[in-house]
């Protein structure tokens, strides 16, 4: 099963399909479409809906509204530690980054200055420093936090491939995560420069930040943008 659902993966229209369910996210009407659609995928996922700020799913404007929903207050404790998990999801991999390498799964692995869109300059800085990815589920809280505080420095979007992201496709996608479409974030911390690397998968491309806004889907060709060259 594994591999039909990896030869899925190459010949299915990628972007094509990420659109067309894009644009039905966004559909606020008819109501009773879009109600459905949510309830059919809280059943599906077993999504907990106590958790969030509304619990109605009715209330959600468009199925888009309901995916990004906001946790209620208190619903995630925040650990005194210095660096937090910045997603609500599971870490599938954490480890060194060792001669400029990252791992994937089994037999797999990417170059940071791949997963950093070709980035000469600062895929460098993060050799002997550390990563962790993040997995969200459907059923999670899709909403990225800051691990510790920062500041933005710069931000590289990167058009790629859609696909599905989950422990199948990393063990037998080559360089899953740097072929794919992603967003690329970078800051100055007080422990150094890190990056958050928020990536696209088939079905769910649409990434936003507070400060850019809608970043994808996007332009077919890499956009980045300098912060310390804007004016403050």
């Amino acid at each position: 099963m594994d591999k039909i659902f990896i030869f899925l993966q190459h010949i299915l229209p990628q972007h094509l399909l990420s659109r067309w369910v894009g644009w039905l996210a966004r559909l606020e009407h008819p109501v009773w479409l879009k109600n459905w659609l949510v309830h059919v995928f809280i059943r599906h996922f077993g999504v907990n809906m106590a958790e969030a700020a509304d619990p109605d799913p009715t209330r959600y404007p468009s199925f888009n509204a309901f995916f990004t929903r906001p946790l209620r207050e208190g619903a995630r404790p925040l650990a005194q530690a210095d660096i937090l998990c910045p997603a609500d999801g599971a870490i599938s991999q954490l480890g060194a980054i060792e001669g400029g390498r990252i791992f994937q799964a089994k037999g797999q692995s990417f170059s940071a200055w791949e997963l950093l869109g070709g980035d000469t300059e600062r895929a460098p800085l993060f050799d002997g420093g550390r990563f962790a990815t993040i997995y969200l589920s459907p059923r999670d809280y899709h909403r990225v936090h800051m691990p510790l505080a920062g500041r933005l420095t710069a931000s590289r979007y990167i058009p790629g491939d859609l696909y599905s992201v989950n422990q199948v496709t990393a063990a037998n996608v080559p360089r899953l995560f740097a072929r794919n479409e992603r967003l690329v974030c970078h800051f100055d911390t007080e422990v150094g420069p890190m990056a958050m690397v928020l990536v696209g998968a088939m079905i769910v491309a649409g990434i936003e930040t507070v400060w850019a806004g809608q970043v994808a889907p996007p332009p077919r060709e890499p956009v980045e943008v300098d912060y310390l060259s804007l004016p403050e």
